[in-house]
């Protein structure tokens, strides 16, 4: 049975295989909370060893500690300088943020950060872009700055990323009958899985979140569950393959009965 925070969206099919996906409504996650314990009860009852279950990787950040308040930011020239050569990413405000570009600076250096941004302002020039967020590394691109429609009070945070994504995507699985626990970075450009523990492939993961199906604002629904819908195709229930000894006759074959031999009819049934 869904639990009442579950709702539904429309389902997707990659690689052969239909899902259903359900996006979870969850509690406003605060700093230094457990999620290994404090998102199961949206969870265990629920969720079964052959779904995906995906976290944000925002809240897991701020789960560590990981926000910072703008007020709280002391920002510098350099990096004052620096926000100006970076170009909106179509949601938030990004690096063009002076409070943003410093909390990039504390993350990579400012040594890295202001080759990305000329690199960054060349590309401009050229009709390029994605060099800066390349050269930078994955920890300043997800850097999540202040939005006017993220949801309070983490509007007015920067929100860095998070340093332990693998081991709570591993904890939880071991808590959710070994369903795959994937930590990802999704919004309306884009998705990355940034962590993932269990068999299903990231590929998968990727395909099926592109239209964002857990928000960028404030819907607060930062979970989400993948559920496989069973396959229609079934084997075929006679085993004729003509190179198997005792080729010709029908052996049946059935999933987890191994193969049953047709009985001996009387010789007046023939």
């Amino acid at each position: 049975m869904i639990m009442d925070d579950w709702i539904e969206k429309p389902a997707q099919t990659v690689g052969g295989r239909r899902f259903r996906r359900y996006v979870v409504h969850t509690h406003l996650v605060a700093p230094n909370e457990k999620l290994s314990v404090t998102l199961l009860p949206y969870l265990r009852a629920a969720v079964g060893p052959k779904d995906i279950v995906l976290i944000s990787e925002k809240i897991v950040a701020i789960s560590e500690g990981r926000a910072r308040s703008l007020d709280s930011i002391k920002v510098r020239g350099p990096a004052r300088l620096l926000s100006r050569y970076i170009g909106p990413l179509g949601y938030g405000l990004g690096l063009n943020r002076p409070e943003t570009m410093q909390m990039a600076i504390a993350e990579a250096g400012l040594w890295r950060i202001g080759v990305a941004a000329v690199v960054g302002a060349f590309d401009r020039l050229i009709g390029r872009s994605g060099d800066f967020y390349r050269i930078a590394g994955r920890r300043v691109a997800a850097i999540d700055g202040p939005g006017p429609d993220t949801i309070e009070p983490y509007n007015q945070f920067v929100v860095l990323a998070p340093l332990q994504s693998q081991t709570l995507a591993r904890t939880l699985s071991s808590r959710l009958s070994r369903a795959t626990v994937a930590i990802v970075d999704v919004n309306d450009v884009g998705s990355e899985v940034i962590a993932v523990y269990g068999p299903a492939d990231p590929e998968w993961v990727r395909a099926l979140t592109h239209d964002n199906p857990m928000g960028q604002g404030g819907q607060g629904t930062p979970v989400a569950v993948f559920r496989p819908l069973p396959s229609s195709r079934r084997p075929p229930p006679w085993n004729l393959d003509p190179n198997a000894e005792g080729a010709g006759t029908p052996v049946a074959s059935w999933p987890g009965l191994g193969q049953i031999e047709p009985p001996e009819l009387p010789l007046n049934c023939i």
